[in-house]
């Protein structure tokens, strides 16, 4: 699958999520395959240890509990090296996981890079997504330039959890 910059992908549900495997804070490889039978909300963000992100990745933590018990798990994924990775999740002690994806290829196949507007510019760059993969591997439901404050409580809400 590609993605230009310019005009990325937009996933709906019922389209196949796209198949990745990255490497996780310690360097393990984690795939999607890996959670076949599962549901897992998948999630992008742009960097780790700013504001908006350490935020959301906070929330996922704080909802962690709650969603596995509904068979949810949390994958976050961002360009960020590994090392990086390790230094937010230690620091901020989440408990999710969480991937990086340098070369932003499994982004651009959610059509979670591309350009986006900034401050009123256009820029390019992660556009804050969420996703939520079926059991078999679907997209049951993707959500585009999301807020990282107050998503977590609204995709509990949007899930029936709340």
């Amino acid at each position: 699958m590609t993605a230009t910059d310019a005009a990325p992908v937009r996933l709906t549900a019922g389209d196949p999520a796209p198949e990745f495997t990255l490497p996780d804070a310690q360097g393990t490889p984690v795939s999607l395959s890996d959670y076949r039978g599962r549901r897992v909300i998948v999630y992008c963000y742009p960097a780790a240890m700013t504001p908006g992100c350490t935020t959301q990745a906070v929330d996922f933590t704080a909802a962690a509990g709650d969603l596995a018990e509904a068979g949810l798990d949390i994958i976050g994924i961002s360009p960020d090296p590994v090392e990086k990775l390790l230094r937010f999740r230690d620091k901020e002690e989440l408990a999710i996981t969480l991937v990086s994806d340098e070369d932003k290829q499994v982004m651009k196949a959610y059509g979670a890079y591309g350009t986006k507007k900034l401050y009123g510019k256009e820029v390019v760059g992660v556009i804050r997504s969420t996703f939520v993969v079926d059991a078999e591997g679907r997209i049951e439901s993707a959500a585009y330039n999301v807020k990282a404050t107050g998503h977590v409580a609204k995709l509990r809400r949007d899930l029936g959890l709340d």
